[in-house]
């Protein structure tokens, strides 16, 4: 009998573990989605069109 209990306070506390983590996710999602990213500045005259560090790697001979 006090296996069959344990098993079933296993399974509960598992249960509430769950519940409790999608709260938090749902939360940090709704924090996330409230959260208004600023404009990107607009681009200083005279630069390339993609200046990314993989624009300057030119190492196709490796």
């Amino acid at each position: 009998m006090e296996t069959v209990v344990l098993i079933a306070v296993i399974i509960l506390m598992i249960g509430v573990g769950m519940w409790w983590i999608h709260l938090l996710n749902a939360q940090h999602d709704a924090r996330i989605e409230a959260y208004r990213f600023s404009t990107p500045l607009p681009r200083p005259p005279g630069l390339p069109d993609d200046t990314g560090r993989r624009a300057h790697h030119t190492d196709a001979d490796r």
